[in-house]
């Protein structure tokens, strides 16, 4: 059964008045959100943020509209900057419904998905991001934005033209490392490969070792990749690189790692191939490797 607040721990929540983000009342800092145990990350998205809370129905989910007014441009043609603002912003808005609506009004007007995607709906993950960074929004809101991105990305994948995405350049399997429940930069990550010619196995969220190591065994992986948000879980990447050798695989495929708290110099520690800092530099090096 989920875990619920007391009075003290419903301080988190921000009341509309005061306007702050979630946490700021508690004094929390950003070490809090890597700190956090799986069961009490739960208890935060069981207890806090039920589905209706997403377009800001209920008060005191922080949500970051624009109030730019021109939302509906009054029947005029939306040009191209515009579509890409406003799915960004329904990122921002944490808003998937919206998203989805964006998504697919856009291909009707006959945006180009790859720009969507890229300049469009990871602007605004790249936005919400930044802000996480710098403590404004915490990882709730984070994991729901970035649930809007992955719903209308989706939408945008099926108009992809095949001419577009080009011949397979690499089998790659990814996901987020066991004990780990964010799926945000990873999602990105699959998208964006499968988008430049990669062929993409996304195990998802809280994966554990051995289903790496089973999939990519299946598939005959040129690469397998792991994401890690929390110090807690990183060193599940350091395991999988360890199980890969046990399987005998290690010396056929490259391995990349990425998360938040990811870096070159773990990569190198812990002898991974690869490290990507987002979704951008990941299509980079592997087309690199892969170019042919």
């Amino acid at each position: 059964m989920p875990r619920h607040f007391n009075n003290e721990q419903s301080r988190c929540v921000e009341d509309s008045e005061n306007h702050r983000p979630l946490g700021s009342k508690a004094g929390m800092s950003m070490p809090w959100i890597y700190s956090l145990t799986q069961e009490y990350l739960f208890s935060i998205l069981d207890a806090l943020f039920f589905r209706d809370c997403v377009s800001g129905r209920k008060e005191g989910f922080y949500v970051l509209r624009q109030q730019s007014g021109d939302e509906e441009r009054g029947g005029e043609v939306m040009e191209k900057a515009d579509w890409l603002e406003k799915a960004a912003q329904t990122v921002m808005d944490a808003d998937e419904e919206a998203a989805v609506d964006v998504a697919k009004k856009a291909l009707t007007a006959g945006m180009d998905p790859v720009e969507m995607i890229n300049e469009g709906f990871s602007l605004g993950i790249r936005r919400m991001g930044d802000l996480f960074d710098r403590g404004e929004v915490f990882l709730p809101t984070l994991i729901i934005a970035s649930e809007a991105m992955v719903a209308a990305v989706k939408v945008l994948e099926g108009a992809l033209p095949k001419d577009q995405v080009g011949k397979k350049l690499g089998t790659v399997v990814l996901g987020t490392i066991e004990g780990d429940v964010h799926d945000i930069g990873k999602g990105i990550v699959a998208t964006m490969l499968r988008v430049y010619g990669f062929e993409v196995f996304d195990l998802g969220r809280d994966v554990p070792i051995g289903s790496f190591v089973e999939k990519a065994k299946e598939v005959k992986a040129d690469v397998v990749g792991s994401s890690a948000l929390m110090t807690t879980t990183q060193v599940g990447q350091k395991k999988l690189e360890q199980a890969l050798k046990d399987a005998g695989l290690r010396g056929k495929v490259k391995t990349m790692v990425g998360g938040a708290v990811a870096t070159e110099y773990w990569a190198s520690k812990i002898g991974a191939d690869l490290y990507a800092e987002n979704a951008t530099e990941a299509v980079m090096k592997l087309k690199e490797i892969f170019k042919g």
